[in-house]
């Protein structure tokens, strides 16, 4: 189910998709997207009465794909060794080792997208997170909670829509968030909340070569 122009906050359920428009029908075009996350607490001490924070480091990336569904170039994946796309359409604000705030606000790790840089050709923009290190360190999506990504106007700094992942992702270590994506000459969100197993990075951009 696709919603019509935003005019006001939505919350967003699995699947479902939103124009990237707002009420007076003109595009977004200067957004930011926040992903967020906190650590759920382990019991520990004697007989567990102590609550201690395991810390997972989370990292978001971006990959930009092609009308095929293919990322074109190494240059289209965006992630903390790779902050900008050569264009300026895509800037990652940087690495959070362990979750929770970022810049004053709640969000973990945040990404700024400018729509109108986007190269001609690339087709969807896929918001992706997985857990570094997961096999090593034996952590899974399982040891996260109130996880969520929004959509923010960057002209008004109004969040416009949000998705908050509720389902139980235990033993799982990647996922796909959500994606913009290109259609009848707009763009557009798609809340997809896809997990998978994937160990790296590496592993989640190979499927798209």
């Amino acid at each position: 189910m696709e919603s019509e122009a935003i005019n006001m906050a939505i919350s967003l359920a699995k699947g479902q998709k939103i124009n990237l428009s707002k009420a007076d029908g003109s595009q977004l075009t200067n957004i930011l997207i926040g992903l967020g996350w906190k650590e759920v607490q382990a019991s520990g001490g004697l007989f567990g009465m102590f609550k201690q924070k395991v810390d997972v480091d989370i990292d978001a990336s971006v990959l930009m794909l092609d009308a095929g569904g293919k990322i074109p170039s190494p240059e289209e994946v965006i992630f903390f060794n790779h902050k900008d796309h050569a264009t300026g359409c895509i800037h990652h604000c940087g690495d959070n080792l362990v979750g929770g705030k970022m810049g004053g606000m709640d969000d973990s790790e945040q990404i700024q997208v400018d729509l109108t840089k986007v190269p001609q050709g690339i087709e969807r923009i896929v918001f992706v997170v997985n857990i570094y290190d997961c096999v090593k360190r034996k952590q899974h999506f399982g040891m996260v909670e109130n996880a969520y990504i929004r959509i923010v106007d960057q002209g008004s700094q109004e969040t416009i829509a949000s998705y908050n992942l509720t389902e139980d992702y235990s033993g799982k270590t990647s996922m796909i968030v959500g994606e913009i994506y290109h259609k009848d000459g707009a763009w557009k969100f798609n809340a997809v909340g896809q997990p998978g197993y994937d160990p790296g990075l590496s592993e989640i951009v190979a499927k798209y070569r």
